[in-house]
Formats: structure tokens, sequence, C-alpha cells
């Protein structure tokens, strides 16, 4: 993938690295052709792969729901609307058991994590060096060297991908928290707890560790289902990449692992949704 006969050290490497779009200090807006190219980018580059992917994968889900539920009938239903319903039953089951509060965004939103994630984390099962020879071959058609030419197909081990979702669902914390309880109530939710005392003086002196302690605990939430996400797949795949190294055998090895792995995307994305689920629960919970 990196050369002609490229070593094993550049064959990870490569299959590591996403296709980086971004205003190199010294090329110019375009492409990184290397690794380095694209750490020289800085942080407004753009992976194109784990955008296309994500985008893509999303509108799969929407039009393939969207088309269920336009064509869904009461009499005898197809096997794609067995499964739609299914999974909508599922999921909201799994909403009315974990969330207390009264949100009509909470179930659709926990459906969406859910069917978005679990489709991303699916990429993982395609052959690791079939899409991205074939990005190398329509690279060449426009002049492209195929050395440089770098696909990644799972967005879920790309770390930008799952903080980018992991912050949004932050941000929908603090904005029900402060819709529940008020800016007030959330300031004092972080100032005054876990450590409270009766006297005003003794608990002026605790407003500094109980903020320290609160605001450890919510930033946690973020990066640890960004990290958790990102370290299972990223995992997952890099173990695909090492059997696609052993040649003769690597379609047996392949399918073995693919059969457990099915395992942990169903897995990651099922978690993914439900501490989404607890985080926003405990949001709107009142001390």
């Amino acid at each position: 993938m990196a050369g002609n006969n490229p070593t094993s050290s550049e064959y990870i490497q490569h299959h590591l690295q996403n296709m980086t779009f971004g205003l190199h200090p010294e090329n110019g807006l375009g492409l990184a052709h290397s690794p380095q190219e694209a750490q020289e980018m800085g942080f407004w580059a753009i992976h194109l792969d784990t955008m296309g992917w994500s985008i893509g994968l999303g509108i799969l889900f929407l039009w393939l729901f969207r088309m269920v539920a336009k064509t869904a009938t009461t009499s005898v239903p197809s096997g794609m609307q067995n499964f739609v319903e299914m999974m909508v039953e599922f999921v909201d089951n799994s909403v009315r058991e974990t969330f207390h509060g009264k949100s009509k965004l909470i179930a659709p939103l926990s459906l969406t994590i859910f069917c978005w994630i679990f489709l991303m984390n699916l990429m993982d099962l395609v052959p690791v060096d079939f899409l991205p020879m074939l990005a190398q071959k329509i690279g060449a058609w426009f002049g492209a060297d195929p050395a440089h030419v770098y696909f990644k197909v799972v967005p879920t081990t790309d770390v930008n991908a799952t903080l980018g979702m992991s912050l949004s669902v932050f941000a929908l914390i603090i904005f029900y928290s402060i819709r529940e309880k008020g800016f007030s109530g959330f300031v004092a939710e972080l100032t005054l707890h876990p450590f409270n005392a009766s006297n005003p003086f003794v608990q002026a002196l605790l407003i500094p560790v109980n903020f320290l302690l609160e605001a450890v605990t919510l930033l946690a939430k973020p990066v640890s289902l960004a990290l958790r996400l990102f370290g299972n797949l990223y995992a997952g795949e890099l173990i695909f990449i090492l059997i696609a190294m052993v040649g003769l055998w690597q379609l047996p090895l392949h399918f073995a692992w693919a059969t457990f792995h099915i395992l942990i995307i169903t897995l990651q994305a099922f978690i993914f949704m439900m501490l989404t689920i607890v985080y926003l629960s405990m949001a709107t919970e009142k001390h």
C-alpha cells in the first residue's frame, strides 16, 4: 500500500492514516501526501474519509428508516419493517427504563446514535485492502501517486469523530442541566456537592474542592465516551490489518475474528447509546 513492496510497518501506518485535506504551510491547500504533511496542516485539517463515510452512513440510516416508515403496513409486514420496528421498540424500552425526565428528543436521539454508530462500526468488517485499493485506483486515474492515497473506511477509528459525537452529547448535558435546574441551580450543583456543610464559612471553603471534583466528573463523561468507542474499534481494525498481512491464511482468520468482532461492534453502539441516556437522565435530576 505504501509502495510496491511495503514493509510491515509501512503497510500498517498506511492503513492507519486518514485522507487529510488542509492548508500546508509550504504546499498550500490540498491533500496530505504523508503522515508528516497531515500533521503539519494543524488543527483545522479535515479527514475527508471520516467525514464522507460518517455523512454517507448517516444518510443511509435516515433513508432506510424513512422508506420503511412510508411503506409500513398493518397487514403482513416485510422483513425490513419487522427489523425497524424491533429496533424502535428496543430503543424506546431502553429510554423508558433509564431516562426519568420529559423530552421528545431523547428517544429519536438514542435511536440515531445506536444505528449510526453501529453502521460506522460495521465498516470494520469490510476487508481492509478492498476500499483503500479502490481509492488508490481512482486516485491513479486523476494522476495521483497510489502510495500517497490514504483512505480509512471506519469513522469510529478516528478519535476526531468519536470526540465530535461525545462533545455533542456533552453540550446536551449542559443544556438539559440548565433547562431543568436553571443557571443558578447548575452552578450550585457544581459548587455545593458532594460536600455540604451547615456552616456558611465552612461551605465557602468547600466550594473550590466541590467545583474541582464535580468539574472532573463532568468533563470525564465526554472523554470516556469518545475514548471507549475509539479504543475498541481502533484495536479491532488493527487486528484486521495484522490478519491481512499473514497471506494465504487471512480469509479464515478474517471471518473468525469478524464473527467475534460483530459482538464488539454491536456492544459499543449499545454502550454509547445507554451512557448517553444515563448522562442526560442525570442532567435532569435535581439534588
